[in-house]
């Protein structure tokens, strides 16, 4: 069962290897596919870690992260011969892991409005606005469309944007390590690309109207 204190940190986990994170990953789905799981193993050791800090990060609780970060692995071991492109592993789990989150959250926040307004059905007027089912519906929106001119950006901006997104204050050598990246570059690619996000998002009528 993974604790919050107990987690190794990605950092040292990462200094342990002798290879890039997205290598890594490649090489181990490669390694599943001809029937050695060793590989796989050590990288279930190194990527938990992160998988867990960006689950937690979206808002979900130990308990939900635990299952959030277990379908995450039974998915990539279940659909591991359809990978098309191996190096792509690494950004489609950390993807995957805060798309989870996102949703596990959502739902469970709706629920609590749910639970709420069958309890207190003319108190309806007291729930922040946040939290009301229409304007969570307005967040999921702008959060597809977000991601949708994300994924129409260059591999290498969507890749540094996709990770550097997981958390509050990401730590570049983790960053580095993960896209082999030089540290001193990380800022200005990052700065270049969220110029090109911005004026991708500014050129769409709908989501100046979102």
């Amino acid at each position: 069962m993974m604790s919050d204190d107990l987690v190794e940190p990605v950092d040292t986990a990462l200094r342990n290897q002798g290879e890039g994170l997205a290598d890594q990953a490649a090489r181990a789905v490669l390694a599943y596919r001809e029937g050695e799981r060793a590989p796989l193993a050590a990288l279930v050791h190194v990527m938990t870690p992160l998988l867990w800090h960006t689950v937690r990060a979206q808002g979900a609780d130990k308990e939900q992260a635990e299952d959030i970060v277990q379908n995450v692995w039974l998915t990539l071991v279940r659909d591991i011969d359809q990978i098309r492109d191996p190096r792509a592993t690494l950004q489609w789990m950390l993807v995957t892991a805060k798309r989870s989150a996102w949703r596990t959250v959502r739902r469970s926040r709706d629920e609590q409005v749910r639970q709420t307004n069958d309890e207190h059905a003319t108190d309806w007027l007291t729930t922040p606005a946040e939290d009301r089912p229409d304007s969570v519906a307005v967040r999921t929106e702008r959060d597809e469309a977000l991601w949708g001119h994300v994924s129409a950006l260059p591999d290498r901006c969507r890749k540094l944007l996709g990770l550097v997104a997981m958390v509050e204050r990401p730590d570049y050598a983790v960053v580095s390590q993960a896209l082999g990246m030089p540290v001193g570059s990380i800022g200005p690619t990052r700065g270049r690309c969220l110029a090109k996000l911005r004026a991708s998002l500014t050129a769409d009528p709908t989501w100046s109207l979102s």
